[in-house]
Formats: structure tokens, C-alpha cells, sequence
């Protein structure tokens, strides 16, 4: 492990001050072997908020003595480590040392995964032939994070593939997008790949932008981009039952052709395609009208009167962006939405944090760890409902209630010296019915005396700007629609016709997608969807993560079936809709159901479509390994 030393003790002191106390009490039991670390007085306080205190509730003097002791580890040059991979056993008690908290046990081998004690990907048993590795080829469909993730599993394994992309880049969601303000609203160290290199965050939560760079950097490092075909467009896609084969037409700017391929992936996931906002006479209207997720970097908005539709993700993070630019911004809002206070959301990472995490062995591991525990399965008791619980008005558990409490007393704390604003903003639903939302300074902003909340409906558009449902005209230069995606869709719009001519529009049909952990469907063989029907993570966590879970359920089919010559699979209907049954008898229990909201993540019928009900943890269990007897096989 090849430590850089800065250049003074010193600085290495100064560094070893900005670290979090949890976090290098890990690293000492790593460096050191020493399980005293683990026990009192050293062992940190519970801190359930999102970005903790790094002092972890620790005395002073105690904080010094585990200072002093990482920087001893200095001492004789680049430290060796004790402990490289915990097991289990000790995996535990450290993951429960540096939290306060009682994790549970099958937490301890997914979380040696994902910080790399161990490997993810896929291996083969006695690798196959390159001739018989040459009669594969896998076909995947978009470019973004997961294409990315499948691409590097498949080049490990040495399986030939190809990515399409109808774009001029790779990036998918971070390309495309590209709003003012637009960032994660996952922490980078828990949205990050768990293999390849850390990447230099310059802060907690990114920004677009370098969330790209970050993405194209994995390209690079992996030799992906050979494999990748832009400005190319899948427009159908059929299997061909006698050859075992999905016969694949592609779109370019030299005209159609035809593509086959084994394996055909939809890469795509849910939020792809904007969900045009239709409104009365908006053709009448004569400034700019864009969705959000079409934003051109040409877009001038300094001065200008903007009306924002939509008070998801997108407005929270574009309004408080650009309200200091423009002359005015009106929100045209349907629903308030519940906002977590985020202390450090937009703060950079300090000089000796990005030493830390760069350069001390073991320390950017457990901040991963950290951070996906924060924004992974804690939450989701919260959000299960209790039939005993008196007011499933308000909220759906106790905890839930508190919760409540806690983010009704931070906006009222906002709004504090706008009263007339309260009612407007505080939500009737239970806290997380909809997408979890971070404040990004989203109350205050409401707050300027150039930003105006308008809860009256819309009625119609006019030439000048948009007209509510009281007859109050209000004149905007540009109208920015920000209401979503159309989630229902996913593969189905790719035209994609399996067994005895059923085309999966149809099997989707009332907006109603299905398939077996969210990845196969019956009667598509060989046909893998990746962030498909109930995988979305609503409850925290990352697409990344889901996407590295499915990569290796792929991967492991695709082993299977090449080691013990089998053409093709395809899941069995009563495996599907078992599954389908377990996952709504799942979704019953929780907030996603609620009667007294809406939300993207259920269908016009009231069904959860898109969320996961299970913990991460869960659906890294289900997906590790594949159970191919859950298949109708075809041998080769």
C-alpha cells in the first residue's frame, strides 16, 4: 500500500485533526491488531444525522490519544497493515463499534464487498476457451451507470459486448442533465463504483459536472469506450427462437443494420424519458418552455423572469441555484414536499479530509461504510407501517411521527419571518410517502423577495406566461417544466418482441412493468433489465449500488449457462409471479401506499411499480448468486 507521506509531521497532524473519529478508530484496528480500540472509552456515540459530527461525542483527551495513535503509525515511514480482510466475525464488531449501534450479521460479508476487503465480481470455475467466449456477445442498450458497471464485470470475465448509446456521449443521466444546480443527493463515497480507483471528491455532495468526470474517468481506467458505439440508437429488437438470438436493428446517421447478439441488457433504467406537462393553450405561449432534463448550456437566465412547474428533486436544486441571477422565479406547485436538513450539504472537502481519504490506508473504505449505512436500511423502519399506530393520518409509526416532527420544526425555523408561507409548504402526507428530498437551501430561497410560491392550479398558458385558476396572469420569460419522467415505461420502449411474437409494451401494458427481481421476464429469453420494475431505492442508498448488484446476478446467469452449455434462459411464470406476489404483499406494509399522497412510485391502477420494498441488504442476498433451476433452460 503505497502511502504518500505530506511533507512536514505537521501537515500529517493537521490532516490526521480533520479526520472523523469513528472512522480512524477503524483504521487503527486495521494498522494495529489491537481490538482495544473497539471498547471503551474509545468507542463513538450513535449520530443518526446524515453528515455526523466527525468528534463522534468523544471526550477530548480521548480524541487525542486516538490521533496520536494514527500518527504514530508515521512514525517509521509507510505503515503495514495488521488486518486487510476482518471476516465476518470482526467485520461486525467493527461495523457496530463505529456506528454505536447494533448492526445486524449479514451486513458483515455484503459490506466486506462493497468496500473491497473482498471481491464482487464473478469468476469463472475453469475459464472457457476463447473460441467459445467468441459465440457470446451481449448487446447492451444505453450508456450510463449501469452499462458502465455490466461492461467492467463483462470485460473481467472476458465476454465480448457491446454498449449502444443514442447520445454523443457516455454518462447517461449526468450527460444528459445538465440544469443549474444539478448534483446527487446520494453522498459521492456511497455513489461511487466499489472497484477502481477513489476518486478525489471536492465535495460531500457533487455536482453534475464532475459526477461525468468521474464516470468517464471509470471508462478510461476500464478500457470501456472500445466497446461503445454512440449516436446509435436501438429501434427494435427480436428473438429469434430457432438461432437462440436477439436480432437487434440499430439506428445510426449512415442509416439502419442489423445486430445480433446472446444476451440483449436494457440498460436504460426508469429516468430517462422527460413526461411532457401538458397544459391548455401552451402552444400559444412566446417565450422559452423547456423541460428540465432537455437544459442547453446556451440557456441564458441572468435577468429574466422564469416560472419553474414542479417541486420535485430537479426545482429543489435549480430554484436555490439560480434565484440569484434572475429578476424573478415564480414555483407553480401541486404538492409540498418534506425536505431533510442537510448540515455540510454543499461544503467543499478540506485539504487534509482529501488526504485522508486518498492516502490513509483503510480510512476511505469506512467513510464508504459510513456513508452508505446513513443513506441505506436505517431509514426503513421508519417507513413500515404499524396497524396499531392511531393516526396513520399524519404518519405511518411512531418513529415516522417523529420524523414528522423533527422536519415540520426545521421549516417552520426557515419560514420563521414568513408566516404566509407555512401552510403552503408544510406536507398533510407521512415524511418519505414521496421521493426523500435534501434541503438545499430550499425553504430560505422561497423566502426572497424575487421568489414567489403560487399553490392556485394552472389553468392555461398565454403568450405572455401562464394563467392560473383565479384568472391571475403572470408574465414569465422562460417556463421551465420540471415534472418528471415517464417511469412506467422503462425497457418497453425499446420495441423489444420475445417468445411467439409477444411485444413487452404489451406485457407492460396499464402502465404496469413486472419481472423477476426486477431483471428477467417470462417468454423474453435471454433478455436482462437493468434498474427495471421495484428495484428503484426509494427508501436511500444508490443506483450505483443496485446496479453492481445486478451486474453480478447477470454475470452469474451468463456463467452458468456458458459453463454448463445452455443457450438460453428464461425465467419460469410461476417464478415471476411469485415474486411479483411477495413484492406487493411487501409494498402493502409500507409508506409507498398510503392513501393520502401520490407519487411516481405507483401506477395509475395504485400499484408500487418502481420503489424496492426490501432492505439493500436483501436484494444483495437475492441477486449474488443465480438460482437457474428458477429458469426454463435451452441447451446449447
Amino acid at each position: 500500500m503505497n502511502v504518500e507521506l505530506p511533507r512536514k509531521k505537521l501537515d500529517l497532524a493537521s490532516a490526521i485533526a480533520e479526520g472523523d473519529i469513528r472512522v480512524l478508530l477503524m483504521v487503527l484496528v486495521h494498522m494495529t491488531g489491537d481490538m482495544r480500540w473497539l471498547e471503551p472509552p474509545y468507542t463513538p456515540k450513535r449520530d443518526v444525522r446524515l453528515i455526523p459530527d466527525p468528534d463522534a461525542g468523544v471526550p477530548k483527551e480521548i480524541q487525542d490519544e486516538i490521533r496520536a495513535a494514527v500518527l504514530k503509525l508515521f512514525e517509521n515511514g509507510e505503515p503495514k497493515p495488521s488486518i486487510s480482510d476482518p471476516g465476518n466475525e470482526l467485520m461486525l464488531k467493527m461495523m457496530r463499534a463505529t456506528l454505536g449501534e447494533n448492526v445486524a450479521p449479514e451486513y458483515a460479508p455484503l459490506m466486506r464487498e462493497e468496500m473491497g476487503f473482498i471481491p464482487r465480481e464473478m469468476r469463472w470455475r475453469e475459464k472457457p476457451s476463447e473460441a467459445k467466449l467468441a459465440e457470446q456477445h451481449v448487446l447492451i442498450v444505453g450508456a450510463g451507470v449501469c452499462a458502465i458497471a455490466l461492461g467492467v464485470a463483462l470485460g473481467r470475465l472476458g465476454i465480448p459486448y457491446t454498449i449502444v448509446e443514442k447520445n454523443d456521449e457516455i454518462g447517461g443521466t449526468w450527460y444528459v442533465n445538465r440544469y443549474p444546480g444539478c448534483g446527487v443527493d446520494t453522498p459521492n463515497h456511497s455513489y461511487s463504483f466499489s472497484f477502481g480507483e477513489r476518486n478525489p471528491w471536492t465535495r460531500y455532495f457533487a455536482q453534475r459536472q464532475e459526477l461525468q468526470d468521474y464516470l468517464l474517468k471509470v471508462v478510461r481506467e476500464h478500457d470501456l469506450r472500445r466497446n461503445v458505439r454512440l449516436n446509435t440508437r436501438l429501434t427494435s429488437s427480436r428473438w429469434d427462437e430457432a438461432r437462440k438470438r436477439w436480432i437487434s436493428t440499430l439506428r445510426t446517421k449512415d442509416g439502419e443494420e442489423t445486430f445480433e447478439s446472446t444476451i440483449l441488457v436494457s440498460a436504460i433504467g426508469q429516468l430517462n424519458d422527460p413526461a411532457p406537462a401538458s397544459f391548455k393553450d401552451d402552444d400559444t405561449y412566446k417565450g422559452l418552455k423547456i423541460h428540465s432534463a432537455l437544459w442547453t448550456d446556451d440557456i441564458s437566465l441572468d435577468g429574466k423572469h422564469v416560472a419553474v412547474i414542479g417541486t420535485g428533486a430537479t426545482a429543489m436544486q435549480l430554484v436555490p441555484s439560480i434565484a440569484d441571477r434572475v429578476a424573478s422565479v415564480t414555483v407553480y406547485q401541486r404538492t409540498a414536499q418534506w425536505a431533510r436538513p442537510v448540515k455540510g450539504y454543499a461544503d467543499p472537502i478540506t485539504e487534509g479530509a482529501q488526504w485522508l481519504l486518498a492516502h490513509l490506508p483503510f480510512y476511505v473504505q469506512w467513510y464508504r461504510f459510513n456513508m452508505f449505512w446513513r443513506y441505506g436500511d436505517g431509514l426503513l423502519p421508519f417507513l413500515r407501517k404499524d396497524p396499531a399506530w392511531p393516526h396513520p393520518e399524519r404518519a405511518v409509526n411512531k418513529g415516522n411521527d417523529r420524523h414528522r416532527e423533527e422536519l415540520t420544526e426545521f421549516i417552520l425555523s426557515e419560514l420563521k419571518d414568513r408566516p404566509d408561507l407555512i401552510e403552503k409548504c408544510v406536507p398533510t402526507y407521512p415524511p418519505y410517502g414521496k421521493r426523500i428530498l435534501l434541503d438545499n437551501n430550499w425553504f430560505r430561497t422561497l423566502t426572497k423577495p424575487n421568489v414567489e410560491l403560487v399553490t392556485e392550479p394552472i389553468d392555461r398558458f398565454a403568450p405572455e406566461g401562464i394563467v392560473t385558476a383565479n384568472g391571475k396572469l403572470r408574465a414569465h420569460d422562460i417556463i421551465v417544466i420540471s415534472t418528471g419522467f415517464k417511469v412506467t415505461e422503462m425497457a418497453a420502449r425499446l420495441n423489444i418482441t420475445g417468445r411467439a411474437g409477444k411485444n413487452l409494451k404489451q406485457v407492460w401494458a396499464n402502465d404496469n412493468p413486472t419481472a423477476y427481481l426486477g431483471v428477467t421476464v417470462p417468454d423474453f429469453p435471454n433478455l436482462f433489465v437493468m434498474l427495471g420494475p421495484n428495484t428503484g431505492p426509494a427508501h436511500g442508498g444508490s443506483v450505483i449500488f443496485q446496479s453492481e448488484c445486478q451486474s453480478r446476478y447477470i454475470t452469474s446467469c451468463l456463467v452458468e449457462m456458458i459453463e454448463h452449455g445452455v443457450a438460453a434462459i428464461d425465467v419460469k411464470p410461476q417464478a415471476h409471479d411469485e415474486y411479483v406476489r411477495k413484492v406487493d404483499a411487501e409494498h402493502e406494509q409500507m409508506i409507498w401506499t398510503h392513501p393520502g399522497m401520490t407519487t411516481y412510485y405507483r401506477n395509475s391502477q395504485g400499484r408500487v411499480f418502481s420503489a424496492m420494498p426490501w432492505r439493500f441488504v436483501d436484494y444483495w442476498q437475492m441477486t449474488h448468486d443465480a438460482d437457474l433451476t428458477e429458469y426454463r433452460k435451452t441447451r446449447a
